[in-house]
């Protein structure tokens, strides 16, 4: 019987010293090393923030292509036609609403709240459009764009 308990005692010693050596390897590689100045010039990133992301302000796939085909056609875009109106297409689309809707902003791609005026401006005179020119991309604007879009 003293075999037994000398044996379990040997291997929960075994298993503890595996265990706790275990730990301490993993400890000793888990830690990173401090940065340096030239590490830290390294990962520093140079380039401007850019938008990237998309707002088709409620059409469909198949509508924001015939969106990108008309700016395709007349604004100078040449990026994908796939149906998602991304930087590019607001840019070219900036291009537009420049030249004839009175949009006074940066060619950035950022349909922000002069793109909205200016697109709603547009929607006004041509598609339906009968709401406040608030730079808010509500129904209204959103159902004329759809129409603009078929």
């Amino acid at each position: 019987m003293r075999s037994h308990v000398l044996a379990r005692t040997i291997v929960s010693l075994t298993a503890v010293a595996g265990i706790a050596a275990g730990s301490l390897a993993a400890a000793g590689t888990s830690y990173a090393a401090p940065a340096t100045a030239a590490t830290a010039a390294q990962t520093t990133v140079s380039a401007p923030a850019a938008v990237l992301a998309t707002e088709n302000f409620g059409l469909t796939t198949a509508e924001a292509k015939n969106v990108q085909e008309f700016l395709a056609d007349y604004w100078a875009y040449t990026d994908s036609i796939d149906g998602q109106l991304g930087t590019n297409s607001w840019k070219a689309f900036q291009r537009c609403l420049k030249t004839y809707w009175g949009y006074t902003g940066a060619i950035d791609g950022d349909p922000g709240t002069n793109t909205i005026k200016a697109l709603q401006r547009l929607l006004k005179d041509d598609y339906g459009y009968t709401g406040d020119i608030d730079g808010i991309a509500g129904a209204g604007t959103r159902a004329a764009f759809k129409r603009f879009a078929a």
